[in-house]
């Protein structure tokens, strides 16, 4: 069988995926391990009949749900090949928005930055891919992902530092940016039972309270870790953006901004710490709390 037709052919036994013939090029590719270009290229080569077995044999347990991230054991994010197992999520296209936007601001040259559930270290790593300067601490609460993204990182050769830490726990000094993409679906959420999610550890998708408890811990701890004038961005669901952005706005954040996907879904939201707005903020609320004396006290 030539490339092309048994691109085709499995392209239609994945009928039901949003992307049959994309996972059926890179199934094929990786037996092969050439590139999808390699493919297009050559798409008249015959294909051995062990060459054929083995990409049938991945094409059976991706139609039997298994990500192709996993059957691949790599995602590409950032343009960096990051590998990838079932201790972590994968590595989404919609999570380089938050990357663009941190190289977005105006940082100092030697800025510091921390990653928060770090997973596959994806966010940290194109990061460090983009700043070789800055001085990057990325951090997971789960031993797996902090062995999985301290391997990336070894490979790739990019200079982030890489712990175990719940949150904040393990964490020290004050940072220029701190950004998270935590867990934030809730619990009876459909799409849990779907797709690619389906292979993916529940601890690093769900979270209590409709899916905020994260969001709401992380947004609460980071003052005492971000510098005056700091940054905390933070991805959360597309229907989250305006409790996000309310809870940002009450702690003391200014410039509170969301911006959206590559779907043009509400998924990225953030804004800046400032000590004396912070301290302004609090009169606010101690003021607006405290009922005025009675004359005859």
């Amino acid at each position: 069988m030539q490339i092309e037709q048994w691109l085709r052919w499995a392209s239609a036994q994945l009928e039901a995926s949003d992307s049959a013939r994309l996972d059926a090029e890179l199934l094929l590719a990786h037996v092969l391990d050439k590139d999808r270009t390699w493919l297009y290229t050559w798409s008249d080569r015959t294909l051995s009949s062990s060459q054929q077995d083995s990409a049938s044999e991945l094409l059976d347990q991706r139609m039997q749900g298994i990500p192709v991230a996993h059957l691949l054991g790599q995602r590409e994010f950032w343009s960096l090949p990051l590998a990838v197992n079932a201790s972590t999520l994968i590595p989404r296209g919609d999570t380089e928005t938050l990357v663009e936007w941190v190289l977005d601001l105006a940082l100092p040259a030697n800025a510091r930055v921390l990653d928060l559930g770090t997973g596959t270290g994806a966010i940290a790593l194109a990061l460090a891919s983009e700043k070789p300067g800055w001085h990057i601490e990325a951090v997971d609460a789960q031993a797996d992902a902090v062995a999985l993204a301290t391997s990336n990182a070894e490979r790739l050769n990019l200079p982030v530092k890489v712990y175990r830490s719940d949150w904040f726990t393990a964490v020290e000094g004050r940072f220029d940016v701190i950004v998270s993409n935590p867990p934030y679906i809730d619990a009876d959420d459909e799409h849990l039972q779907q797709d690619d999610v389906r292979f993916e550890p529940r601890s690093a998708l769900v979270a209590a309270n409709n899916g905020l408890a994260d969001l709401n811990h992380i947004q609460r701890a980071a003052p005492a870790y971000l510098n005056d004038h700091g940054w905390l961005l933070l991805e959360h669901g597309w229907q989250q953006a305006p409790a996000v952005s309310r809870a940002l706005t009450q702690q003391g954040f200014q410039q509170v901004t969301t911006r959206r996907d590559l779907g043009g879904q509400a998924r990225i939201t953030g804004g800046q710490w400032s000590v004396n707005a912070a301290n302004r903020t609090d009169e606010q609320r101690y003021s607006a709390n405290t009922e005025p004396r009675s004359r005859h006290e």
